[in-house]
């Protein structure tokens, strides 16, 4: 997967704004610290597809904390690793302290519905954690959903087969059970960091 590093385009450089602006919030929430998300405009109403074909919303997971990643099936790299972080900080709650395992959502948005069917979202999510749920939809869906989460999503050049790659952000986010935006994390955090980073927002 490409992501540009140097000369975003202006969506995506919208999207690093929003981040850093929110992260720079001051003290005053949890024990004296301010969620660094918090008062953001990430997160939102969304209908997706499930795997099993049923349509799947943001009102679906009201209660739930959840862990968000956007990324899609046929990314070669950075997809499968951030996918396998997020993974491994559910897995280590659900080893270390299933009680908040119980309470968060991993979920996996495909940013690619041409060629992403929801089955096969859950069939990518599923081989990282089995509790983990894949969703895409139509090309309206997605967008709206990408849309509602400031995400960045561009579709690569044409192969001559056919194949192309995807260009897009790639953060995992934390929402709490209301679905308010907390924290996200980059590649610079390993599976253990966003697992006691976790801990620490949902009061454990």
């Amino acid at each position: 997967m490409n992501i540009r590093q140097l000369g975003l385009p202006l969506r995506a450089g919208v999207l690093a704004a929003t981040l850093v602006a929110s992260a720079c919030g001051g003290a005053g929430e949890e024990g004296g610290d301010r969620p660094p998300l918090a008062g953001s405009p990430i997160g939102g109403a969304f209908e997706l597809v499930g795997g099993d074909g049923d349509l799947v919303t943001d009102e679906d997971f009201a209660g739930d904390w959840r862990l968000v990643y956007f990324g899609y099936t046929y990314c070669p790299d950075i997809c499968p690793t951030d996918v396998q972080r997020m993974a491994g900080a559910y897995s280590q709650l659900q080893e270390e302290a299933p009680e908040l395992a119980e309470r968060l959502q991993p979920i996996f948005i495909s940013i690619d519905p041409e060629r992403d069917t929801p089955e096969a979202a859950q069939q990518f999510a599923s081989a990282f954690n089995a509790d983990m749920i894949g969703l895409s939809g139509s090309e309206e869906q997605v967008a709206a959903a990408s849309d509602a989460f400031r995400t960045y999503r561009a579709k690569g050049e044409v192969r001559d087969d056919g194949f192309y790659l995807m260009d897009h952000s790639a953060y995992i986010y934390l929402l709490d059970g209301n679905g308010d935006p907390i924290n996200f994390y980059d590649h610079s955090q390993s599976a253990a960091d966003i697992a006691a980073d976790i801990r620490k927002w949902m009061g454990a």
